[in-house]
């Protein structure tokens, strides 16, 4: 609030709050007792009560006010949300801090007609912005089932972030019949050990049978690893690049380095003593803060490029090879393909490009 001089600000939820503080100031009320209300009186900040409100509460979406079509033509896909929060307890997320810990859904039928209405437009790809369209799985299983009531699948692309956790065979073949082509599997790391660190909920074996099971109704894979969190050894970088090239996605995102946000349990976790050397960044409020366990420091670039070798299925960027960077918001390539008429999941888009002119550049 403070780095973008701002007087007033909402935590949380805005769709309710935003529309009360602006009822309240039409209505020329009192308005500083609006919830999820931060404030600036006095010299110091009010953070008013957090409310967490029903999703099921909101008015449908009309998805006319702006030019969805546009976006579309110049992005490559739209977006779309089917729930908020997160009950996980992985020691990196902000999303959680974010949007609560508690999953809120909205009504599948409410969700697809908004799918509808994207349809009307023309856009016919689609991302949802969940945390993970699959948590809880019954309401995945119901929107995918409306969806094909609806006789919409064979009319619509769509991708999903999904965890590897309460993914069944059986859901995967609803998915791609409702006309999901491709999901992103935050799988963080392939080393049994490592998980437990991160405390996800799920082991390789899952791993191996979501890929498995996606495979098996053709729908494409990403998995996207998070390396260097503390605790993080040259075995375990080694099982984790191992179990991938067992499991054979179609594209694998490789990040080593982990941001560190607020609130997080890794930020209380590497600011201790032990842990500190392995900080980067951060030295103002505007610069993003990272960690890499310390331990590998010295290494893990060569080893991973060593590991990864030519394989194309890898996203993964050394500093010292700009070449291979697939940064999605510097990406000309990616500008270029969507501009040709590529749509869909950013990283699906430069699977599909030809190999032989992908040099991904920044």
């Amino acid at each position: 609030m403070e780095l973008c001089e701002a007087d007033v600000g909402i935590w949380g939820d805005g769709e309710f709050s935003f529309v009360e503080l602006a009822n309240k100031m039409e209505r020329k009320e009192e308005w500083l007792n609006v919830s999820n209300l931060i404030w600036y009186a006095n010299g110091e900040w009010h953070r008013n009560p957090l409310s967490i409100f029903p999703l099921a509460n909101l008015p449908p979406m009309s998805r006319s006010w702006i030019n969805n079509r546009r976006y579309f033509c110049e992005g490559g896909q739209a977006g779309i949300e089917t729930k908020r929060g997160c009950p996980g307890h992985c020691i990196y997320c902000a999303d959680p801090v974010a949007k609560g810990k508690i999953t809120r859904i909205r009504p599948p039928k409410v969700v697809v007609d908004e799918l509808e209405k994207l349809l009307q437009q023309g856009v016919d790809y689609v991302h949802t912005c969940d945390s993970e369209f699959n948590l809880p799985e019954w309401h995945a299983f119901e929107i995918c089932k409306e969806i094909i009531r609806r006789n919409l699948g064979d009319r619509l692309h769509w991708y999903a972030y999904c965890s590897p956790f309460s993914f069944s065979a059986d859901l995967a073949k609803l998915m791609r019949r409702a006309g999901c082509v491709g999901i992103n599997f935050g799988v963080d790391n392939g080393d049994e050990k490592m998980l437990k660190r991160l405390k996800r909920n799920f082991t390789p074996d899952d791993i191996l049978n979501v890929v498995r099971s996606c495979k098996e109704v053709g729908i494409a894979v990403m998995l996207d690893l998070l390396l260097g969190s503390p605790g993080e050894t040259k075995k375990s970088i080694i099982r984790t690049i191992e179990l991938v090239k067992r499991v054979c996605p179609e594209q694998v995102g490789v990040a080593l380095g982990v941001r560190v946000y607020p609130g997080t349990e890794l930020l209380n976790l590497v600011t201790q003593d032990a842990l500190k050397d392995g900080l980067v960044g951060g030295s103002n409020p505007l610069e993003p803060l990272f960690f890499i366990e310390p331990k590998i420091m010295p290494f893990a670039f060569e080893l991973l490029d060593e590991l990864i070798g030519d394989d194309g299925r890898f996203f993964f960027f050394n500093p010292s090879k700009p070449t291979r960077n697939y940064n999605y918001n510097a990406n000309q390539l990616l500008v270029d393909a969507i501009r040709k008429g590529h749509r869909g999941a950013y990283w699906d888009i430069l699977r599909k490009l030809d190999k032989t002119d992908s040099h991904i550049e920044s």
